[in-house]
C-alpha cells in the first residue's frame, strides 16, 4: 500500500508552495487507496510555535486534506535519532566539526547563492584535540564522513518516479550535518528515520530538495533502512518566478482565506 505524508516545520503559517506540496502528496495517496500521514518537524525548538501546528492542521483541513492515524511529532522522538546517530558513530563514520559558517565560507567556494560544501577542516583533527576542544566548551556540530561512508556502502541508487532510476552522488553535498551540540537531529538525519519508521513508502517533495536525496540514499544504506521511492515535483513561484517561501513573506492560506478565497480557489492556483 503506498503511504505519502507532508512534514512541515512550525515556523509560520502555510503558504501557496506548501498546499502545492500538501495536496499533491494526498492526491498521490488517495488516488491509490493509500495512506497520508501528516508530520510536523519540530526539532528547531528556537524557532517553532505551537501556535503554528495548529495553524497547519486549520490549513488542511479548510483545503479538504484529511490524514491517517496519529500527527507524528519530531520533538518527541529525540532517542530515535540518538540510536540512529549512535550506529554511525559507532561505525566510526561521524565526528565534530567546530567551524563557523563564516569559517566554512572562507575555505569553500560555491556558485551565487547556492551553500558552500564544507572542505573538511575538522575531519582530520585528532581525538585528544577534538576532546580538547569539547571539554572547553567549543559549540560544534557531528558531521558524517560521506566519502568513508560511501566506501563502506558501495555503489547505490534510488528511484525517482520522474526519472527513473538514479545513481546515488551523496559526495556531492559533502560531509552534511547530522546533529548539533544543542540539536539532536538535522534535516537529514530526522527526515530519514522519521519516513522509516512511519513507513513511507513514496516521499513527495519539491525540486530543490533532490541532491539532499542522495544523502537520504545513503543513510538508509548505512541504518539498514527501507528505502521508499521518490517524486520531485516542481517549485510552485510567483508570476515573477521566484518561488513562494515564509522568508520572503509570501502570501499565507490564512490570509488568503481572510481575503475570501475559497479552497476550490486555491486548488486552482496550485493546478491541483
Amino acid at each position: 500500500m503506498i503511504v505519502t505524508r507532508f512534514a512541515p516545520s512550525p515556523t509560520g503559517r502555510l503558504h501557496l508552495g506548501h498546499a502545492y506540496s500538501a495536496l499533491f502528496a494526498w492526491h498521490k495517496a488517495r488516488d491509490a487507496g493509500g495512506n497520508f500521514l501528516l508530520r510536523i518537524e519540530d526539532i528547531d525548538r528556537a524557532r517553532c510555535r505551537e501556535a503554528f501546528v495548529a495553524g497547519i492542521e486549520e490549513d488542511l483541513r479548510w483545503l479538504g486534506i484529511d490524514w491517517d492515524g496519529d500527527v507524528r511529532r519530531q520533538s518527541e522522538h529525540f532517542p530515535d535519532y540518538r540510536a540512529a546517530l549512535d550506529r554511525l558513530e559507532a561505525q566510526g563514520l561521524i565526528y565534530p566539526c567546530f567551524c563557523t559558517r563564516a569559517d566554512i565560507a572562507r575555505a569553500a567556494s560555491a556558485p551565487h547563492g547556492a551553500e558552500a560544501i564544507y572542505p573538511g577542516t575538522c575531519r582530520d583533527l585528532g581525538p585528544d584535540e577534538r576532546r580538547r576542544r569539547i571539554e572547553a566548551g567549543a559549540t560544534y556540530a557531528l558531521r558524517l564522513d560521506v566519502e568513508r561512508a560511501f566506501d563502506r556502502t558501495g555503489p547505490l541508487d534510488w528511484v525517482d518516479e520522474g526519472l527513473g532510476t538514479v545513481e546515488a552522488n551523496p559526495l556531492a553535498l559533502g560531509d552534511v550535518v547530522l546533529a548539533r551540540k544543542d540539536t539532536p537531529a538535522s534535516y537529514h538525519l530526522a527526515v530519514t528515520v522519521d519516513d522509516a519508521i512511519q513507513s513511507v513508502t513514496l516521499v513527495t517533495r519539491a525540486r530543490d530538495l533532490f541532491l539532499a536525496t542522495h544523502i537520504h540514499r545513503l543513510l538508509q544504506a548505512l541504518l539498514d533502512l527501507p528505502v521508499p521511492h521518490w517524486h520531485h515535483h516542481k517549485l510552485l513561484t510567483d508570476e515573477e518566478g521566484k518561488r513562494f517561501a515564509k522568508r520572503d513573506r509570501a502570501m499565507t492560506l490564512a490570509e488568503m482565506r481572510a481575503a475570501g478565497t475559497t479552497p476550490n480557489e486555491v486548488r486552482a492556483l496550485a493546478g491541483l
